[in-house]
Order: C-alpha cells, then structure tokens, then sequence
C-alpha cells in the first residue's frame, strides 16, 4: 500500500508540475502581441479580443476557448503569432451557445497567417457540424502579405473562409459580424455575408482597398473615414445595419440580437439528471501514470469521469485492450472507447499487452460503434494506444482486416464524437480512435499527451538502422559513436514534435485541458452537438 501511495503520490506531483508549466504558457499566450500593443488598443478607445469576448459571454469562466495555443512557437523569424492572431471558443450568451471569433489586433494589427486562415476554418467547422450561431468580431488588417502563398489561393486557405459564409446561410446557421477595427479587402466579405452586420464609429472601417491602395489604383485621395467608416457604411452604402458609438454598445446589441435567436429541434440525444461521479476528479492526477510505459487501470479513472462512477461493459471479457461501455457523462447517454493499459491474458492463454489493439478488441469496438450508432447515443474516446499489434501471428490472424473493419466503423459513425488523447495517440491507432482526420466534432488532450506515427525512440531507432545499412551499402564501417549522435539528434526531434503543445500549434487538437475538467468539456460537447440532427447511419462495406 505504501508503494501505491507512493506511486500515486509520484504521478500526481508529475501532472501537477505539468499544468502549472502550461498555465505559464498560457499567461504568455494571453498577452497577444505584448502589453504596449494592448495599450496601445485602449489608447484608442478599443478593447482588446479577450476583453471584447468577456464582455459578450454570459460568464467569461464559462468560455471554452478553442486553440489558445495555436501557432505557438511558430512563425518566430515574424515576432510570433500568439493563439493565431485570433480568439475562438464556445460560449453563452443569453443562454444560447454560440462559436465567437475576434480577430486580435495586437498580433500584426490582427493580419491572417496561414495558421490562423486554419483556425477560422475550424470555428466555422464547429459551427456548422452543430447548427450553432456564430459571431464574428472583426479587427484585421487582411492577409499577412509575406506568407500570402500559404494563406491565399488553395482550397482551405483564406477564400474558403467566404464560402463557408455562404454554406452557413443556405443551412440557416445565424451569423452575425462586428466590424470593430480594420476590414480591408477580401475580409470585407465575411461581415457582409453575415445576416447582419454591426460597425462602431471612428475605429470600425470597412472596404475593398484602402486609402493608399485607392490612390496607387486610381489616383484618388480619400481619408479612411470618408472611405468606409460607419457613416459612410451606415447611412450612404446600407453595407452594414447598425452604427455603435463604442465596443461596449457594440458587444451588448449583439448580446441583445442572439436573445431573440428561435431555437431548433434538438438532434434527440437522450439526457437525464446528471449525478457526479462517486471517485473525486482530482484522483486523476495520481492514477495516471507519469512513465508512459508504466500499466495502470482505465477503469479507475474513467470512474473518476462518469455519472455515478457507473459503466455498463459490452463484452467485458473478450478484446480486453479495448473497453467499450455505457455510461452517463453530467446526465448525457454516451458510449466510451477507451484503451486499456493492462497486460491480461486472453482465453486461448496469449498475452496481449495494454495500449496495443489486437483483432479482438478491433472487433469488439467496431460493433459497439455500430450499436451506439443504431441508438443515437454519442461517442467518446479516450486514447492511450501504440497502435495495432504487429508479427506473424496477427498478420495471418488478419489484423488488417480487423482494424479496417474498426476505422470503418468510426469513418461511417453518424453520431457526435469526441477525443480525448490521454497519453499516446500513435500510428494506425490515433486514426482507429477517431484522431482528427475522422472528424470527431473535438478533440483535446492533456498535458501527457503524445501524438506522431510511432513514439520517439522506436522511430529514432528504425532510422538509425535505415542510415546504418545505407552506410554499409557504400563500404562504410559502423561507427557505434555517431549512431549513438544520429539516433539523439532523430529522438530529439520526434520528442519535440511529439508534444501536445506541437498538435495544439497546429489544430491537431482543439486544446489542451486540465484531465479534472474532461467531464465538463464532454459535457459541453454534446450539449453543442444536440443542436444538429444526426443523419442515418450506413456503414458500408466492412468485412466480416
């Protein structure tokens, strides 16, 4: 028992050093482009983004902020590019949950890289999948002119933004914009293909091209205001429908437009009243292993996460590495895939080790897709795998056809789902899980996260062996030196690139979360996914 304690004891102080280290981060994030650039906002009488976005929400705690740390560490050789140059989350107003985008005007005057075109895409993604409005606050200086190449002419860079504009109208998604700084040239669109558009005087404009592209097209002189202020765009063009006198006028006639907004027929996932888990959330701090290579009981911290502390096992004893089963997530119906860590001896006597999928348990999670598919009750998976089991005796058991017959499943699911990567999230397996290329409508980790095609030192290893037999190739004697140099170099690499905060740069993942807060993100995921209906399911082919 002391053992236990002590472990428990390690691995909490290990979680806990690990969100302390990503609150610094995140302080950081939340200071934009720098605290004179900030001042330099109030100066002119605006708020910042976050500021805009607190004074909108019903309870700016409440806000569930999506990509904080995108771009992080990126775009260094430009100054950076905090959180993207942009704000996206999921928050109430009124009561009504809705997808809010504010462009952050103290990162590059709020100008779009490539990794913010993503992000947008992503908010309006979110909002589409889930039939909730979208509010747009817009402070932008347009594209950022060096990095035009990547932002610009493909398919999901910057024009796909207005598409969506257009989609989301067809679809009778609410959009409203708030021109609330710089709008210039093809960002112009966005506002004005919202269903209505709000522009405060003096700091708001809104155009085409500005003064001085205006003047090298056509030889014009014209001040800004004159140009495309809210004067001018409010009484002389009708472009936008309201006039503000300020940001907080601006924010509160939003606030006052979305109390109006009709509700929808609900998509019908069942809910009953919610009952905490009988385990204290804060247990997952010690359960959760700090050595990734460590077992340890899914169970108990899935305990720590369901009504009741209550699951329902489907086919408990067979496809032990895989758990499926029903439970209730704050009241929500849900049907959890999670991996199990444990190495267990199955019935024929094999050893099968945890985080690993065998063709049992592919088997068994591809039929409890389908099941829960059948019954409209929410996906949830929770990662912790290495991928599928690899050797002669799997390959002519067919773990091939196995796992297709899994990632089948999860491609087809109608249903909303949700990830959440605990630990690793490797290879075949993230997909098999329902990683981001399988449309979970989000997906999170936490700080223990890992995500890559293998971990760190299998792939520093397999590339090591590749170098050393091409140098061989060539007459080279083997230098047990340098390959100790190479296989660092190659494990320093995929370490770095194997972190959550490198998925979270990139949207891999829509946020790193606190592991005590999994059940309210859940929760607040299905409540937005029960704004959309869910089509029929049809699995297609699988092989059986």
């Amino acid at each position: 028992m002391a053992k236990l304690d002590l472990e428990f004891n390690k691995n909490e102080d290990a979680m806990k050093l690990s969100l302390s280290k990503m609150d610094q981060r995140l302080e950081e994030v939340y200071l934009g482009g720098g605290q004179k650039k900030i001042d330099k906002q109030h100066d002119k009488g605006k708020m910042t983004a976050r500021e805009r976005v607190a004074a909108l929400v019903d309870d700016a705690d409440d806000f569930f902020e999506i990509g904080a740390f995108v771009g992080y560490n990126m775009y260094q050789e430009y100054g950076g590019c905090p959180a993207g140059g942009v704000i996206t989350g999921l928050g109430k107003i009124h009561g009504k949950l809705c997808m809010i985008v504010a462009n952050d005007a103290t990162v590059k005057a709020g100008a779009w890289f490539p990794i913010t075109g993503k992000k947008n895409l992503r908010a309006q993604e979110i909002a589409i999948e889930n039939r909730i409005p979208i509010i747009y606050l817009v402070d932008s200086a347009g594209v950022f002119l060096p990095l035009q190449d990547e932002i610009f002419p493909d398919k999901e860079h910057f024009g796909r933004i207005f598409r969506n504009n257009a989609v989301m109208s067809s679809k009778g998604i609410i959009q409203i914009s708030a021109i609330m700084g710089s709008c210039v040239a093809g960002g112009a669109y966005l506002p004005i293909m919202s269903d209505e558009a709000l522009i405060v005087e003096g700091t708001g404009s809104i155009f085409l091209a500005g003064p001085h592209l205006v003047k090298a097209a056509i030889g014009e002189v014209v001040d800004k205001e004159t140009l495309g202020g809210a004067e001018t765009q409010c009484e002389i063009s009708g472009v936008t429908d309201y006039k503000m006198p300020d940001d907080k006028t601006c924010l509160e006639t939003i606030r006052d437009i979305v109390s109006k907004i009709g509700s929808n027929p609900s998509s019908g996932i069942d809910r009953i009243e919610s009952v905490a888990p009988k385990i204290d959330a804060r247990e997952i701090y010690g359960l959760f292993p700090e050595e990734r290579t460590k077992p340890y009981n899914m169970e108990n911290i899935l305990k720590c996460i369901v009504d009741e502390s209550k699951l329902t096992y489907y086919k408990k004893d067979y496809g032990q590495t895989i758990i499926c089963a029903y439970a209730r997530i704050d009241g929500w119906s849900v049907g959890i895939v999670a991996n199990s860590r444990e190495v267990v001896k199955n019935k024929k006597g094999e050893m099968q080790f945890g985080g690993v999928i065998y063709s049992d348990s592919a088997d068994k999670a591809a039929r409890f897709i389908m099941n829960c598919n059948q019954k409209k009750i929410p996906l949830v998976f929770f990662h912790d795998v290495s991928g599928f089991m690899v050797g002669t005796r799997s390959e002519h058991g067919g773990i091939i056809k196995d796992g297709a017959k899994m990632v089948s499943a999860v491609s087809n699911s109608t249903v909303p789902k949700f990830s959440v990567v605990m630990g690793n999230s490797y290879g075949a397996g993230n997909y098999a899980m329902c990683g981001k290329a399988y449309d979970p409508r989000m997906i999170v980790g936490w700080p223990s996260a890992k995500i890559a095609v293998m971990g760190g030192t299998q792939a520093a290893k397999v590339l090591t062996q590749i170098q050393v037999a091409s140098l061989k190739k060539k007459g080279e004697a083997a230098d047990p030196k340098k390959e100790k140099e190479l296989f660092d170099k190659i494990k320093q690499r995929y370490d770095e690139q194997t972190t959550p905060y490198y998925a979270a740069s990139r949207l891999w993942i829509d946020a790193i979360i606190d592991p005590i807060k999994t059940r309210d993100f859940l929760s607040r995921g299905i409540e937005m996914a029960n704004h959309a209906p869910i089509e029929k399911f049809n699995v297609g082919v699988i092989q059986t």
